[in-house]
């Protein structure tokens, strides 16, 4: 892509787009354009589309992966190139309507307390404690613990969106955060990688989450992010108000908090029908 290529980025950093998103997109295009080994901009709509198209026919990519390349092209042609409808369209594409498999309480207390590393226990804990994203935990600093008995609060720092927030400390988290803080002593990042001046990778965290499940027993490939579905989902049943737990996940619309909570057939099972209200008195 050459000059396209530098200037693509520049406009998404101007844009104040994440470093993961910038990647992301300059992955898509630079895809897209290995595909017909040519400039982007030459492209036309109909070879942008039919790329698409063998990303869902052939290589049968993840319904959340195309959106990004969906979102990437956009942003570049339509938002950077300032391509007119007429010559660049896309259809619009939907959410995934399939909801991930959440966790109950027990099986997440096993994966929680499967890893043998106090490390790996502490990290776990404080994502599902907290309800904190991959990247989120993987780029804390010690300092942004707020461990005083009138606060317990974690400060997240650029989270998703470059926004900040609070979100709650359990005291579970806490116990095993001073006692891997005198085991370890982090200093620049609380949850350090090989190189202790360098965080730890999210692809690490992950496999941390995985190795986790196969101890316990737990069949769960849906990654380290069930754990905040169940911090979620667990907040709702335990009758926490929507708005609370959107704060805590750091959500800017409430209907994307909603699509977080679920609520477990345990659950459902305790709650009576009003139809049952109604008539008991028959």
């Amino acid at each position: 892509m050459g000059a396209l290529r530098d200037r693509f980025l520049q406009y998404m950093r101007l844009k104040g787009f994440a470093n993961r998103t910038l990647n992301s997109y300059e992955g898509a295009m630079l895809d897209l354009t290995r595909a017909y080994g040519v400039a982007p901009d030459t492209l036309s709509n109909a070879q942008i589309q039919d790329h698409l198209d063998h990303l869902i026919r052939v290589r049968k990519l993840a319904w959340c992966t195309v959106n990004v390349r969906v979102s990437a092209f956009r942003c570049f042609y339509g938002e950077m190139l300032k391509r007119p409808t007429a010559e660049f369209s896309l259809p619009p594409r939907g959410r995934s309507r399939k909801r991930p498999t959440v966790l109950d309480r027990k099986t997440v207390r096993q994966i929680l307390e499967a890893p043998r590393c106090l490390k790996h226990r502490a990290l776990l804990t404080l994502v599902y404690g907290s309800g904190l994203r991959v990247s989120e935990v993987v780029n804390l600093k010690p300092r942004q613990i707020e461990s005083a008995p009138d606060r317990m609060m974690v400060r997240v720092e650029n989270g998703k969106g470059r926004k900040d927030r609070y979100t709650i400390l359990s005291r579970h988290s806490l116990e095993l955060l001073r006692s891997y803080w005198l085991k370890y002593h982090p200093k620049d990042w609380l949850f350090f990688g090989f190189d202790r001046t360098r965080p730890m990778a999210r692809g690490t965290a992950q496999q941390i989450y995985y190795q986790a499940c196969e101890v316990a027993g737990v069949g769960d490939r849906q990654g380290i992010h069930s754990l905040r579905h169940a911090f979620a989902t667990h907040l709702l049943e335990q009758g926490t108000d929507l708005l609370v737990i959107k704060r805590c996940l750091g959500h800017s619309a409430l209907s994307t908090t909603a699509q977080y909570c679920h609520l477990t057939a345990e659950h459902l099972l305790k709650v009576r029908s009003p139809a049952d209200v109604l008539f008991e008195t028959r």
